[in-house]
């Protein structure tokens, strides 16, 4: 991870000069252990944001489509990120989210699956919630408010983590895992206090 503190140190740099950035609630991220970090997606910028945001490595679920460039796709590879296909049921990523859970890490995931301007309860994933329940994990949800236009304001707000023990070793259908998943979707967006 020596590479990720590295990039992380530079992006920093470059993202506070270039814009004015607001962290709220860093207490909130655990010191160790597994969490999924959620957050709403606005722009292509927000991964970077969230990783200045969070002071531990976070490791990305990403589109499969950025892993096409091949260096672009070697570097994100490097950062901790692995793809995942969007249109179908992507039982590898699953895996792979699984085991940097397992290895006690931050799983970062866009619930959404794609960048959105305003909450949509029908676009949340049942995957997020199968995921953390599986991984038996705390979702730490977050909310990125901001235009990104050069020199504005970057607000970020990471609230409580959202316990969902009581649904661990549970069997659950696919569409418990959809009304969780909104449940966590509802939670990122009321911290916009905008």
């Amino acid at each position: 991870m020596h590479f990720y503190k590295v990039v992380r140190f530079i992006a920093n740099i470059i993202f506070r000069i270039l814009f004015r950035i607001d962290i709220e609630g860093q207490e909130n991220i655990p010191i160790e252990g597994r969490a999924v970090l959620c957050s709403n997606h606005i722009s292509l910028l927000d991964p970077i944001v969230l990783a200045i945001s969070v002071p531990r490595p976070i490791s990305f679920m990403a589109k499969k489509e950025l892993f096409e460039n091949k260096i672009l796709g070697k570097l994100i590879n490097k950062l901790g990120a692995f793809p995942v296909d969007r249109k179908a049921s992507d039982i590898s990523a699953i895996r792979s989210s699984l085991k940097v859970l397992k290895n006690e890490r931050i799983l970062g995931i866009f619930p959404e699956g794609t960048r959105v301007k305003k909450m949509n309860l029908d676009s949340a994933k049942p995957g997020v919630s199968l995921i953390s329940i599986k991984g038996k994990s705390s979702v730490i949800p977050v909310y990125i408010h901001s235009k990104y236009k050069l020199f504005s304001r970057v607000v970020v707000r990471i609230g409580s983590p959202i316990l969902l023990d009581e649904y661990f070793d549970k069997k659950l259908s696919t569409e418990d895992y959809k009304d969780i998943s909104k449940y966590i979707l509802k939670s990122i967006y009321s911290l916009n206090r905008a």
